[in-house]
């Protein structure tokens, strides 16, 4: 081939970005070469959207993730804990998560056990996390303020083979409310439990001191010899991106949670599009400030995942959410982004020296309930960070669905949820024709693509409700799209309370307190509250000539179900709204109880 003269090398590279330029304008402007950029005209012409990207979907594990960053920032930062003091860097983070996956094998564990995880956040609940993706293992998320019932209830559910907790944390004392349900464990040899109410249950971890039948974290630490590394090699190359690997419990139309199980497909790819999308494919010394709990998927795919495929540093200013920890981490810990629910926002906004403690964030993400657009347009106007954005999704949905632009103008920041993430499907249809509205019209949020969960553990009816044979997953909220393809969520299908990020579903608390005795019926709804978005509001009528008092309701809920599960509000009532039929009509006594509250 003759050699080319300087020009006609010019020439060539002046062609080859002109038609790279050509090519790349023809892509949505989801594309990755556009994460800051919103689209500068309209896209479609109906309520559905499909978000296209120069980024293909990866067939990476979890595990593959933290591997291959830990080759790129061996010695970078990966994960801050600031009330035990533990730092760690990728290297020390991935030795530690080899060794206790190497001792979760010791102790007898397979590839497809599932392992609880129950308690608040700490530097082992990462490597937990991350230990149980190595081996194969399926991780069961579960809430640190579960009673003894509930956890008994999901632990049953999965199945679960071991469980690991804090022997307690505040007013929770873990061990002895799993011994009320298993008190086989006082007898019992560690690793041998056998349990009648937990059939499946043989293995107990307690991170901090050593227990009666349990196993202290540090030992299975120690467990993990030569031996059960090699066979954790041989595992990892059976482990598959299509193989589930995280069960996250969310509340359902019964009332009982649900156990949404995730692949590493779901989760490893909507931390990829979300960090894509935030622009952490190329910023660097990002530090991200963690209060939102790693049971939930914005703690454990949108932070810990997207530390692991992108490399930013991970802060954790407490166990649980304090909004004075946070507020000193981010001083402390210099940290230029923050992840919250609108109530952890709200707090931290609240602080009378937030300024003085803030001046190091540029950037943040608002998602786990809807935020009110006055405290969006607060934070953006008002503070350094102007690059706050709204995530919205479902548990079921990995859980990332859509997400603002940074450079979004005001109103579709403070207004919408953001638009649709690339290679996620969105339609808003009819509820009762199943058919796709026009733009700006109300109708049920339907999603598609490789963020559907792979179904609700064990539970074929709910998993044939909420997705249909084509394999849209059914959200229940009731949402607009505009030509721009950007959203808005306007209401809920599902009779569902989001109070301060937590999902509760009202028929769980209405069947505890049917059980008091003086209760002849309850209706519990959602009422308006401008800190935790919604309050529980529990209107109650007694029996004939029964005497009862809010407090003593209070009294009766504490300890048998989860303190945010616990109405703020007891109003005894003689009367519902009902329709014709002698069907109760929530939304109007939402509205009678709103006004009756003046809220």
């Amino acid at each position: 081939m003759a050699r080319l003269g300087p020009m006609q090398v010019l020439t060539r590279a002046i062609l080859s970005v002109g038609v790279k330029r050509v090519c790349l304008r023809a892509i949505h402007r989801g594309s990755s070469r556009h994460t800051a950029s919103p689209p500068p005209r309209p896209v479609i012409s109906t309520s559905y959207v499909h978000g296209t990207s120069d980024l293909p979907l990866t067939s990476r594990t979890v595990q593959q993730c933290l591997y291959d960053t830990t080759q790129r920032f061996p010695d970078e930062e990966a994960v801050v804990v600031v009330q035990s003091a533990v730092r760690k860097t990728f290297s020390q983070l991935s030795k530690d998560v080899e060794t206790m996956a190497a001792g979760l094998l010791a102790l007898g564990l397979k590839k497809g056990d599932r392992l609880g995880m129950w308690g608040p956040n700490s530097y082992e609940w990462i490597v937990v996390q991350y230990a149980t993706a190595q081996a194969g293992i399926i991780l069961v998320s579960v809430n640190p303020a579960y009673q003894a019932k509930e956890l008994e209830y999901v632990l049953r559910k999965v199945g679960c083979s071991a469980l690991v907790f804090p022997s307690e944390f505040k007013s929770q004392r873990y061990y002895e409310l799993l011994r009320q349900i298993c008190p086989e464990i006082e007898h019992s040899p560690a690793g041998g439990i056998k349990s009648k109410l937990l059939p499946d249950l043989r293995i107990v971890i307690t991170l901090d001191k050593k227990n009666p039948g349990a196993f202290q974290f540090q030992e299975v630490m120690d467990a993990g010899s030569t031996q059960f590394v090699k066979q954790l090699n041989d595992i990892q190359k059976t482990v598959s991106c299509d193989d589930p690997i995280n069960i996250q419990f969310t509340s359902g139309t019964t009332g009982y949670p649900k156990g949404a199980t995730l692949s590493h497909h779901n989760i490893v790819n909507n931390a990829a599009m979300v960090g894509m999308r935030f622009g952490f494919n190329w910023k660097k010394g990002v530090r991200i400030a963690v209060p939102v709990p790693l049971y939930h998927c914005l703690g454990s795919v949108i932070a810990s995942l997207v530390m692991a495929v992108y490399g930013p540093t991970l802060v954790f200013p407490s166990p649980s959410f304090e909004v004075r920890a946070l507020l000193e981490s981010i001083s402390q810990e210099k940290c230029t982004c923050v992840y919250g629910t609108p109530t952890m926002f709200i707090d931290l906004l609240g602080q009378p020296d937030y300024a003085s403690h803030t001046s190091t964030l540029t950037s943040g993400v608002i998602a786990g309930s809807i935020a009110p657009p006055e405290v969006v347009r607060k934070f953006i106007t008002e503070t350094s960070m102007k690059n706050l954005l709204i995530a919205y999704g479902t548990t079921e949905n990995s859980p990332a669905t859509f997400m603002g632009f940074p450079y979004d103008d005001i109103t579709r920041k403070t207004n919408t949820v953001g638009h649709v993430l690339p290679h996620t499907e969105a339609k808003i249809v009819d509820t009762n024709t199943g058919q796709i509205v026009p733009l700006n019209s109300p109708g049920e949020m339907w999603i598609r693509g490789y963020c559907v969960m792979l179904g609700y553990w064990g539970d074929e009816e709910k998993n044939s409700e909420t997705i249909t044979p084509e394999r849209w997953y059914k959200t229940g909220d009731i949402a607009t799209m505009d030509e721009y393809g950007y959203c808005q969520i306007v209401g809920r299908c599902k009779d569902m309370i989001i109070r301060g990020g937590e999902n509760i579903y009202p028929a769980e608390i209405e069947h505890f307190l049917h059980t008091h005795p003086k209760i002849m019926e309850a209706q519990v709804i959602g009422v308006k509250d401008e800190r935790m978005g919604e309050e529980i509001c529990a209107c109650i009528k007694t029996h004939p000539n029964e005497k009862c008092t809010a407090e003593e309701i209070k009294a009766y809920c504490k300890g048998q179900i989860s303190h945010f599960k616990v109405p703020r509000y007891i109003i005894f009532v003689n009367e519902y709204p009902l329709t014709v039929s002698g069907k109760i009509q929530k939304f109007k006594l939402k509205e009678i109880m709103e006004e009756q509250l003046k809220l």
